[in-house]
C-alpha cells in the first residue's frame, strides 16, 4: 500500500505508523462525479445561442429554462440530504446520478420549451444530491485538518466538468447536432455508477483501509450522534443560518458564470459555438485553481497552528476580494483575453469561497446531519438562483444586453455574505443536539 502521513495509535504505543491515501482515491470518486455533475448541467448554457436560434427563444425564455432547473434543484435539495443521511451515501448517491444522467439524455428528444423544462427539472432533481452527498463523504472519511483541502479538490470536478464539455460539445455538434451532446455528456454520468459501486464502502467496512488509516480519519474524535435531527431543530442553529445565507447569496453568482458567460462572450466579442471553448478553459482552469488554492490555504493556516474560525474566515475575506474583478469587465475596452482573464480570478475567487463554505456544514454539525445541512445551504443557493435567473434575463432583454450592473451586483455579494457569516458565526464549533 502507498504510505504517507504518520499517525500515533493506541496499538503500536504510540510509534509513528504510516497511514495510506485511499481516502484520497475515494476523494478522486467525488471528483468523477462531480465532474460529469458539471459536464450535465453546462451543456446547456454552452449550446445556448445555437438551441435559441433553432427553437426560436429570446433571453427571457432562457431565464425561464434555467429557473426550471433551479426550481427542481431547490425543490430536492433538502430531500436529498435526508436521503442520503436515511439510505446511506453508497446508495443514496448511485440513485442521484442514475437520475441526473437519464435526465440530461432526454435533452436531446425535446423540441420546444416544455420539454426542455422537463428534462431540467429532472436533471435538477437528481443533481441536487450530488454536494449533500459529497459533502458527508469527506465528513465520513477526512479528518477536520484535510476537509477543506479535500473539499477543494473534489469541488475541482465542477470546473473541471466546464472545462471540458465546450472542448467536447463543438466536436460533437459539428458531427452529430446538438441533440446528441446530450447523449454524450449523459453517458460519463452514468459510467461513473460502475466505479461507486466497485469501490465504495463506509471507511469501517472499506478492504482498502487500513487499520492507521481509519484511525487518522477518525484522529480528531468528534462527537457523533445516531439520532435523527429534525430540520426545525436545525433551523435554530445560528450556523445552520449562516450557511444557508452564504450560499443564499453567492451560488446565485456561480449560476451566472455557468449559464450567462456563454451568451455573454457571444453578444459582445462575437465568440460563436466553434470559438467558445478556449475561453471558457481559461475561465475553469483558473476557477480549477482557486477551488484547490481555497481549500489547500486554510488547511495550511491550520496544520500551522491557526484556530479554526481564524483560518476560515481569513480564507473566505482574501477569496471576497479577490472576486471584486468581475467589476472591472465593463471597462476593458473590448479586449476578449482580458475580460477572460478577470472572469477567470472571479470564478476561481468563488471556488476558493465556496470550498470553505462548504466546510463550515462539518465543522459546525455533526457527521450525520451534515447531508442535511448541505441540502438546507443548496436549498438556500437554488432560491437565489430562482429569483435571480429570470431577472438576469428580463434585464437583458429590456436593457439591450447591458451587462455592467450585473458584474457589479455579482462582484459585491461576497464581502456582504461574509459579514452575514461573521455577525450570526463569530466562532466556528461543533453544535450540540
Amino acid at each position: 500500500m502507498i504510505t504517507g502521513d504518520p499517525v500515533a495509535s493506541p496499538a503500536n504505543n504510540g510509534l509513528q505508523a504510516k497511514v495510506g491515501h485511499f481516502r484520497w482515491f475515494i476523494c478522486g470518486l467525488l471528483f468523477y462525479a462531480t465532474t460529469v455533475n458539471y459536464m450535465d448541467r453546462v451543456v446547456m448554457g454552452i449550446l445556448k445561442t445555437t438551441i435559441s436560434k433553432d427553437l426560436h427563444w429570446n433571453d427571457t425564455d432562457y431565464g425561464t429554462i434555467t429557473a426550471v432547473f433551479q426550481f427542481g434543484y431547490a425543490l430536492m435539495l433538502p430531500i436529498a440530504g435526508r436521503l442520503i443521511d436515511w439510505l446511506g451515501i453508497r446508495l443514496g448517491y448511485t440513485l442521484a446520478v442514475l437520475v441526473w444522467g437519464l435526465s440530461s439524455m432526454a435533452h436531446s428528444f425535446a423540441g420546444n420549451l416544455f420539454e426542455f423544462g422537463a428534462a431540467r427539472l429532472g436533471l435538477g432533481l437528481g443533481e441536487a444530491a450530488n454536494f449533500p452527498a459529497a459533502i458527508k463523504t469527506i465528513a465520513n472519511w477526512f479528518p477536520r485538518r484535510e476537509r477543506a483541502l479535500a473539499t477543494g479538490v473534489f469541488n475541482s470536478g465542477t470546473n473541471v466538468g466546464a472545462l471540458i464539455a465546450p472542448l467536447i460539445v463543438p466536436i460533437v455538434v459539428a458531427r452529430f447536432g446538438w441533440h446528441s451532446a446530450f447523449l454524450v455528456t449523459g453517458s460519463f454520468s452514468l459510467s461513473w455508477i460502475v466505479f461507486w459501486l466497485l469501490f465504495y464502502r463506509e471507511p469501517e467496512k472499506s478492504p482498502g483501509l487500513s487499520p492507521a488509516e481509519l484511525a487518522f480519519i477518525r484522529s480528531d474524535n468528534e462527537p457523533e450522534t445516531t439520532v435523527k435531527i429534525p430540520y426545525a431543530e436545525l433551523l435554530r442553529k445560528r450556523s445552520a443560518w449562516a450557511f444557508l445565507i452564504a450560499k443564499f447569496c453567492t451560488d446565485p453568482v456561480w449560476w451566472f458564470y455557468l449559464f450567462w458567460i456563454p451568451g455573454f462572450l457571444g453578444t459582445k466579442y462575437h465568440v460563436d459555438l466553434q470559438h467558445i471553448g478556449p475561453p471558457l478553459v481559461v475561465i475553469y482552469l483558473a476557477a480549477d485553481v482557486g477551488s484547490i488554492a481555497g481549500g489547500w490555504l486554510s488547511s495550511a493556516l491550520l496544520k500551522r497552528g491557526w484556530e479554526l474560525t481564524r483560518a476560515r474566515k481569513t480564507t473566505m475575506l482574501i477569496f471576497a476580494c479577490l472576486v471584486l474583478a468581475i467589476t472591472l469587465v465593463p471597462f476593458t475596452a473590448g479586449n476578449l483575453w482580458l475580460t477572460v482573464a478577470l472572469i477567470g480570478i472571479a470564478a476561481g475567487s468563488h471556488q476558493g469561497w465556496s470550498a470553505n463554505v462548504f466546510t463550515m456544514s462539518s465543522d459546525c454539525f455533526p457527521r450525520k446531519a451534515v447531508g442535511s445541512v448541505v441540502g438546507l445551504g443548496g436549498l438556500g443557493g437554488a432560491v437565489g438562483g430562482i429569483i435571480v435567473s429570470p431577472l438576469v434575463g428580463k434585464w437583458l432583454d429590456i436593457s439591450h444586453q447591458a451587462y455592467a450592473p450585473l458584474f457589479f451586483i455579482a462582484g459585491s455579494m461576497y464581502l456582504f455574505a461574509l459579514l452575514i457569516v461573521h455577525l450570526l458565526l463569530p466562532r466556528f464549533k461543533q453544535e450540540s443536539f
